[in-house]
Formats: C-alpha cells, sequence, structure tokens
C-alpha cells in the first residue's frame, strides 16, 4: 500500500515540478507579455484567417464553373449515346436487308432445291425441325478472383462462370455430332462466327450475350443428344458441371425455330465455275 499511496502523492516528477515553480516563479507561460510577442499572434490569427477566406472564395468561385463543365459533359455523353444508338439501329436494319435480298436471290435461283440447301447451310435462311435443347449457366454461387483455373481461357477470373472457350467446345461438339443448324440465345450460327469474350460478357459475332444460353441445334434429337453427351465436348461440359458448379441441362426436342443469320458477308471465297464451263465445252 506505501507503493500505491507514495505514486498518487506524487504522481508528477520532482524535476518537473520544480521546473514548473521556476517557470511560474518567473512569470512565464500562459498568453504572450510583451507588445512585439502580442502583435506576433495578431499577425498569425490574421494570416490564418485571410487564407481561410481566400480559400473560401476560391471555392465559391469555381464551383459553378465545375458544375457548368460537369453538365457539358454530361450532355455530350447522351449525345454520343444517341448517335451510337441510332448508327446501331442503321447497321441491324441494313443488315436485315441484306439478309432479305440473300434468301430473295436464292429462292430465285430455280436451281431444283439446291438453293434452298445451301440457304439452310450457310445460315442464310430460317429452320425448323427436331432437335436438342441445351441449356448452359453459371454456377449459382459463382464469384470472382479465383487462382489456378486449369481452362486457361482470357475474360473471367471467375471459376464458376461459363466462358467463351466452354461455349466454343459446346457448339464445336454439336456440330461434331451431326447438327445442322445452331443457335446461341436466338443468335443463328455461321461459318463465319466467331464466339469471343469482352469482359464479362460472352459475343457471338460481336453481339453480347447474357446467362442463361440456350443453344438450339437442329438434327436427329435422340441420336445428336447421345452422341454430344458422349464426345469429348460432352464430357467436357460434365466435368464443369462436376468440378464448378456450372448448370447445365439436355433435352430432346421434336420441333426447333432458329432464325436465319443477321447477315453473311463473304470477302474473300468466290464461286468455282471453272468444272461447269468445262463441261459446258466437252458436251457441246
Amino acid at each position: 500500500m506505501s507503493l500505491i499511496t507514495n505514486v498518487m502523492d506524487h504522481s508528477l516528477d520532482d524535476g518537473y515540478a520544480e521546473a514548473a515553480a521556476r517557470k511560474k516563479a518567473a512569470g512565464e507561460g500562459g498568453m504572450p507579455k510583451t507588445l512585439r510577442a502580442k502583435l506576433g499572434l495578431a499577425a498569425g490569427l490574421v494570416l490564418a484567417a485571410l487564407v481561410v477566406t481566400v480559400g473560401a472564395a476560391q471555392a465559391r468561385v469555381t464551383a459553378p464553373v465545375v458544375a457548368k463543365e460537369r453538365e457539358e459533359l454530361i450532355d455530350r455523353i447522351d449525345r454520343q449515346t444517341e448517335a451510337a444508338d441510332e448508327l446501331e439501329d442503321s447497321v441491324d436494319e441494313l443488315r436485315a436487308d441484306v439478309s432479305a435480298r440473300q434468301r430473295e436471290a436464292l429462292e430465285e435461283s430455280g436451281d431444283g432445291g439446291r438453293s434452298e440447301l445451301v440457304g439452310v447451310l450457310s445460315g442464310a435462311v430460317a429452320v425448323q425441325g427436331p432437335g436438342v435443347k441445351l441449356v448452359v449457366d453459371d454456377a449459382e454461387d459463382a464469384g470472382t478472383g479465383a487462382d489456378g483455373d486449369p481452362r486457361e481461357s482470357s475474360g473471367f477470373s471467375d471459376t464458376g462462370r461459363v466462358r467463351d472457350r466452354d461455349m466454343q467446345r459446346v457448339v464445336n461438339g454439336l456440330w461434331e455430332s451431326g447438327a445442322e443448324a445452331v443457335s446461341i440465345n436466338g443468335q443463328r450460327l455461321t461459318a463465319l462466327s466467331a464466339i469471343r469474350a469482352a469482359g464479362d460478357a460472352i459475343l457471338v459475332d460481336n453481339r453480347p450475350l447474357v446467362p442463361p444460353y440456350t443453344v438450339l441445334a437442329v438434327g436427329d434429337g435422340q441420336r445428336l443428344s447421345t452422341r454430344f453427351q458422349n464426345s469429348a465436348d460432352g464430357l467436357y461440359l460434365h466435368a464443369l458441371q462436376e468440378n464448378y458448379g456450372i448448370r447445365t441441362g439436355i433435352s430432346v426436342e421434336d420441333d426447333l425455330r432458329l432464325p436465319a443469320a443477321p447477315s453473311l458477308t463473304v470477302r474473300t471465297a468466290r464461286p468455282n465455275t471453272e468444272k461447269t464451263e468445262n463441261t459446258e465445252k466437252g458436251t457441246s
């Protein structure tokens, strides 16, 4: 108890106590005593007040300018967005017009049904028939930031999400299993179609799609379903379901309807008429 009592009675070190007593006796501390010190303190206070006042005035002056620039930027973004939407609508209209002209040309060619077959296989015309419906969706607990993904595909970092490479394998597997026409979320695929990733979206012919991804494939339904599920790509999809929780479902359908492709633009390939010309010369 004596130690506690001593600490309570002498909480301030003796040296500090003596220095405080000497300072108090000499009249030091507290407010400045001399006129020069008082003037210095007043000048400092005036300078601080001046700095605060000038800063407030500058903020008040620049605030309307910043607000005006912000409004102008928003208006510019709105105008550019509207212009981009108009261009996109124009592109869609031109694509539809080109597709309609292509279908019309195929119908008018009159070559004993061969044009219809070409239109179906190229995706230039809408088709219907039996086939399979395959739905692929992200895992329920799909998150972000996973490491060590063995699929090594660009675009997403989460192993619970469907990627562009996954959809590529699904489509290629259906083609290999006997599909005659394929679409993803209503987007018809052709020999020129590309499935790519851009940020968090999967693009089919530069058009973004969102999950779930519904793949329709026209063909011999039961045979197509069996061959796909037993193929390497079907087993790959099953592995994604088992290892990453990606949700899939496949069913055989009696009647599927696939739209025509938006546009078919061929820039390099040309019809080979040499054989036809030689045949005509030989028969004449």
